[in-house]
C-alpha cells in the first residue's frame, strides 16, 4: 500500500498548505497537525480515506478524557478515522490485506531503564507545563503520562501478538519506538526519554512502524530474528527553527 505520512504540521502557527500526494492509497497523520483542531477541516474531502492518530499536543489545554469523544466527533464530522488503541485492517490495490494497530503510545520514561527513570520524568516536567493539560482534574503530570504510556503500551503489545487474516502488520504511533528515533540534535539525553520509547521488543511484530513527534526525518531497517523492520518518521516542525528544510510532504511509502 502506498501512503502518504504527514506529523507535526503545528498549522496553528506554521504557515503550510498540505496537498494530496498523487499515488497515494491512504493519508495517515501522526499528530502534533493542530492544538486547536481548526485545521484538520483542511483534510476534510481528501481524495483518499484518512487515518488520525493523535499527538501530544492535540490536548493541549484540555482534559485528556475530555479530549477522545470530542477530538473524535471533530474527525467524524470530517470525514476522517480517528484511532486510538483501535485496529484497522485495509486492502491494497494489490488486494494484500494490511493491519494498521495505532495509538499515541505516551512516554512511559523507561527509554533509559528503571535507573534513569526518575531524571527522566525530571526533565518532562517543562513539556508536561508547555502542554498544560489535565486529567481527574490534576495536572497530566509526568506521572499521568506514564500511566497512561503503560497502558497504550499493554494494549499494543497485546495486538500486536494477535494473530489474523492479514498479510502485513503497520504500527501507527505519535512517539517514537526506540532511541535510533532519537533527534541527531540533541541525542541521548534525560529528555529524549520524552519523546522516545524503549518499545524496541516489540518491532518484530510489525513489518512497518510509523511515528512522529521527533522534528526530523528518519526511514531505517532494524533487523530481528524475522527478518527487518522499518522504522519511518515524515515530521515537518517547525519552519522557524530550520526543521522543515528538505521535507518533502508529497513522498509516498510503500508499506
Amino acid at each position: 500500500m502506498k501512503l502518504q505520512l504527514l506529523s507535526d504540521l503545528h498549522l496553528e502557527t506554521e504557515d503550510f498548505d498540505p496537498e494530496p500526494a498523487p499515488g497515494a492509497e491512504l493519508l495517515v497523520l501522526l499528530g502534533d497537525i493542530d492544538s486547536g483542531w481548526d485545521a484538520l477541516a483542511r483534510f476534510r474531502g481528501w481524495p483518499v480515506p484518512v487515518l488520525v492518530v493523535a499527538g501530544n499536543h492535540e490536548f493541549d489545554q484540555r482534559d485528556v478524557d475530555a479530549t477522545w469523544p470530542a477530538l473524535r466527533q471533530r474527525c467524524d464530522d470530517l470525514g476522517l478515522t480517528l484511532l486510538e488503541r483501535e485496529r484497522r485492517v485495509l486492502t491494497d490495490a494489490q488486494g494484500s490485506r494490511i493491519r494498521f494497530v495505532a495509538t499515541v503510545r505516551w512516554c512511559d520514561f523507561d527509554l533509559f531503564g528503571e535507573p534513569g527513570r526518575a531524571t527522566a520524568m525530571r526533565a518532562a516536567s517543562y513539556y508536561m507545563r508547555v502542554m498544560g493539560s489535565t486529567r481527574h482534574g490534576a495536572p497530566f503530570d509526568p506521572a499521568a503520562v506514564r500511566e497512561e504510556a503503560l497502558d497504550c503500551r499493554a494494549w499494543l503489545a497485546a495486538e500486536l501478538a494477535q494473530r489474523g487474516d492479514w498479510d502485513r502488520t503497520v504500527a501507527l504511533t505519535h512517539f517514537a519506538p526506540s532511541l535510533r528515533s532519537a533527534d541527531p540534535r540533541y541525542g541521548a539525553q534525560p529528555g529524549t526519554a520524552s519523546f522516545c520509547n524503549a518499545d524496541d521488543e516489540l518491532l518484530p511484530y510489525a513489518s512497518t512502524w510509523l511515528h512522529g513527534h521527533l522534528h526530523c526525518r528518519h526511514d531505517y531497517q532494524v533487523p530481528h530474528a524475522h527478518g527487518a523492520t522499518r522504522v519511518v518518521c515524515n515530521a515537518r516542525g517547525h519552519g522557524r527553527k530550520g526543521e522543515a528544510e528538505g521535507y518533502d510532504p508529497l513522498r509516498l511509502f510503500d508499506v
